[in-house]
């Protein structure tokens, strides 16, 4: 299986759909999945069904090597030039400065890196839970931590994660399914709306509740959990990401691009309620935007992602990690601050715990 835990760059694909694929990939590309998480984490029969080339393979894996390193800027000239990830690592560092004008910090990085073999280094021991771990988010029947170096408290602090029944018969509308290689992409606007707890009645459930799906922090946010699908598919969770927004092109250019997993929209706000013991949780532009926010919008840019402005996006997401049935909520983060993501470490734990408690 192809797995990479990176955030790919708007227009992965770009040139692949031009130059590389065949046919059939170009016409799917042009339905809007030319860079969606699912093609990080393909299978070999996926692989197999849009039958790649090895021009095609070599394409491919040059823009996840240059991806993982932040380095896609220069992804397009490299594969017009017919690079190869070999070749790539074979070149001097004066040769990339003078074809590719690579900037010398660049240089060092594409070498680096490799001799190092930080891609997987850095999956380890962000997944490796630590002795003394301080959560951030709230493990059932505890106190969440605090965050330091903010210039004022955002948001209150709840002493425990929400109560069952407040989430269960919360009405909701599934707006997507889960993603698969090569299936047309459909928002079914007009399903039957459905109580909350049919989610989780046969499958625990990590459900992440976003702002807005234009926002290029929750978009980051979004993928980043994502990626760790292989992760939560061995523990026995399913993947949901919750909107309280509808806005058709919105969800069509975030799934299935940024988001692979199911979404579901749910409209009275009730999961966003939850998070702030029943009251929305809404941003103060000047604290919360201005003052406390750079570092994690940055780190969202950093991304190679681009976000929009569209819909409303003053309140406030989280996280829940919920039982299989009535088992109840077992964590809860709540993004404090604009761009606080739930510590992947922090939900793999409690996902474990889960699973070793049936």
């Amino acid at each position: 299986m192809l797995y990479s835990t990176n955030v790919p760059s708007q227009g992965y694909f770009k040139s692949l759909s031009s130059v590389v694929l065949n046919h059939k990939v170009v016409t799917d590309l042009h339905k809007g999945w030319h860079d969606v998480p699912t093609l990080k984490i393909v299978t070999a029969e996926d692989l197999d069904l849009l039958k790649l080339t090895q021009q095609q393979k070599d394409a491919l894996e040059l823009r996840k090597y240059l991806h993982d390193r932040s380095l896609m800027q220069y992804a397009d000239k490299m594969e017009d030039a017919g690079l190869t990830v070999s070749k790539l690592l074979k070149m001097r560092a004066i040769a990339l400065s003078s074809q590719f004008s690579m900037r010398r910090a660049h240089v060092a990085i594409v070498f680096k890196r490799e001799s190092t073999n930080s891609s997987t280094t850095n999956v380890d021991q962000e997944l490796k839970f630590k002795e003394g771990h301080v959560f951030k988010g709230i493990v059932a029947g505890k106190t969440t931590g605090h965050h330091l170096c903010s210039c004022f408290d955002p948001s209150p602090i709840l002493d425990d994660v929400a109560p069952y029944p407040s989430l269960a018969n919360i009405s909701i509308r599934k707006l997507t399914t889960e993603y698969k290689a090569c299936v047309e992409c459909q928002l079914a606007t007009k399903a039957p709306l459905l109580k909350a707890s049919e989610l989780w009645n046969e499958k625990p459930t990590v459900l992440l509740c976003i702002r807005r799906p234009g926002c290029i922090i929750c978009r980051a946010e979004a993928h980043r959990l994502y990626s760790r699908k292989p992760v939560f598919d061995a523990l026995g969770f399913q993947l949901v990401v919750v909107l309280h927004e509808l806005i058709e092109s919105q969800v069509k250019e975030f799934w299935p691009r940024y988001w692979g997993g199911m979404v579901v929209i749910d409209q009275s706000m009730g999961f966003f309620k939850a998070l702030g013991s029943g009251k929305l949780l809404k941003e103060r532009f000047l604290t919360d935007i201005v003052l406390n926010s750079r570092a994690n919008y940055k780190a969202a840019k950093a991304s190679g992602f681009k976000g929009n402005h569209i819909g409303e996006g003053e309140i406030k997401g989280g996280l829940f990690v919920i039982r299989r049935g009535r088992g109840g909520v077992a964590y809860q983060f709540i993004e404090r601050k604009l761009g606080d993501w739930a510590p992947i470490v922090e939900v793999i734990e409690i996902c474990s715990r889960v699973q070793n408690e049936s």
